[in-house]
């Protein structure tokens, strides 16, 4: 079973990630509300509309496949048209919203090119912005940034978001990328193994974690073990202190400098490691391998987790 139990209530105008590993079940729960896959029990609605039964092209839905899925006869620009085409959208409109769309993914001036002379990246782009012409009221989101280096992915991160607040679009994304669901969205349902271990927005996901696996899964974590409870300690939370002050005491193993921080392995002295991260602020030197650090944090930032 892909998914079980799996229950979602998405405000209309929100941007809402469904995060996880491979195989958790987020693609198929996304295919589901697209209408690809049908359930084996409960409904899909939307706008208070049961469209369970619906076929795809009657949803009016836009998606983004992470196979892309274009034709790979047509152009660029013809690509992108497509969907308007579809809806008998006057020729003057079609021009002007596909140049817009294709200004919007940074793709200007390769409108008469053809996918197979596009880089992943542009190809993805490409049909991101088939997507958005039609400006549906939802938008389905199958990784559709996975392609892109670092930069142009951040710079795209931005202008997806900024352009479905714009639209008031509901927007359903899927991904495995921690960073991406915390920046871009309103809220994130971190699934594992075909359940959805927790909802909630990106601060609530990150700073109060409910179970070891939201725990693990987003960023960085030390798990405390203490009085036979689980706790999460995010390495930020930690300070480094002299040995006097210390909470507790151990030596840096050691030391990655990440350019504004740097995140140290601290074996403690009762022989746990953990994590620290420590934001460079000053002129103080950063530790080295084989330093003697003392370790403090408030009881307040040390997470309980579910059983």
């Amino acid at each position: 079973m892909a998914v079980d139990g799996v229950t979602l209530d998405i405000a209309a105008g929100e941007f809402f990630s469904l995060l996880g590993p491979s195989g958790c079940g987020k693609t198929t729960s996304l295919r589901m509300i697209a209408g690809f896959e049908l359930p084996d029990s409960g409904r899909v609605h939307v706008g208070g509309r049961d469209i369970t039964d619906l076929p795809v092209h009657r949803r009016d839905m836009g998606m983004v496949f992470q196979s892309y899925a274009l034709f790979p006869h047509r152009t660029v620009a013809e690509n992108v048209a497509f969907g308007l085409r579809m809806r008998e959208v006057p020729r003057p409109e079609i021009g002007r919203r596909v140049k817009a769309a294709l200004a919007q993914v940074a793709l200007t001036g390769l409108e008469e090119r053809r996918p197979g002379q596009l880089s992943g990246g542009q190809q993805q782009r490409v049909a991101l912005a088939r997507a958005l012409v039609v400006e549906p009221p939802v938008l389905l989101c199958d990784e559709p940034l996975g392609a892109l280096d670092r930069k142009l992915r951040q710079q795209m991160q931005f202008e997806l978001k900024e352009l479905q607040k714009r639209l008031g679009v509901t927007l359903v994304f899927v991904t495995h990328d921690q960073e991406e669901a915390l920046a871009m969205s309103d809220r994130i349902a971190v699934m594992n193994r075909g359940r959805v271990e927790q909802v909630g927005a990106p601060t609530e996901i990150y700073e109060r974690p409910r179970t070891r696996f939201v725990a693990d899964f987003i960023g960085e974590i030390n798990i405390l073990e203490e009085a036979g409870q689980a706790r999460a300690l995010r390495p930020e939370k930690i300070r480094l202190v002299s040995v006097s002050d210390a909470r507790v005491a151990g030596t840096v193993e050691t030391a990655n400098f990440l350019g504004g921080s740097t995140l140290y392995r601290v074996r403690a002295a009762d022989g746990r490691s953990l994590l620290v991260r420590e934001t460079h602020a000053g002129e103080r030197a950063p530790r080295g391998t084989g330093d003697a650090v003392g370790l403090t944090w408030n009881d307040s930032d040390a997470v309980k987790l579910e059983s």
